[in-house]
């Protein structure tokens, strides 16, 4: 019975110490590579297993946020691109409202300028005969 109970305790120690190996990532094993050690705890189980724990596996301590690579240059930037046509479409849109409201004042002085029958209180003109009193 204490033979099975040794078996079951190397073997559950062994597969234990498999998975950790084979889940760490391999930058961070710690004296051969990874494929090394689970060579070590295929060939040597049980001794395996107790190298791995004291010698390989990865401390405990909190790893480094992986950087965020920004792009290089402006046009690498898809955020840059993207404020650059929506700049592009906006100027061209105040262009065209200028452009729009300049020919609609040309026009509506061209209108003022040639209807015949305006007088000069309607053209907005001050009224030069001073007769606004007797109106």
């Amino acid at each position: 019975m204490l033979r099975v109970i040794g078996v079951v305790v190397v073997l559950v120690v062994f597969v234990y110490a498999l998975v950790d190996v084979i889940r760490t990532d391999r930058h961070q094993t710690r004296g051969i590579s990874k494929t090394a050690w689970i060579i070590v705890m295929i060939v040597l189980p049980l001794l395996g297993a107790v190298l791995w724990f004291i010698f390989g596996r990865p401390y405990n301590k909190p790893t480094a946020t992986p950087v965020r690579r920004h792009p290089i240059a402006p046009d690498d930037d898809p955020e840059f691109l993207r404020n650059l046509e929506t700049r592009r479409r906006n100027q061209a849109e105040e262009d065209r409202l200028k452009k729009l409201k300049a020919d609609l004042e040309a026009k509506e002085r061209k209108l003022r300028d040639t209807s015949p029958g305006t007088d000069d209180a309607q053209r907005g003109e001050p009224d030069t005969h001073d007769t606004d009193e007797l109106k």
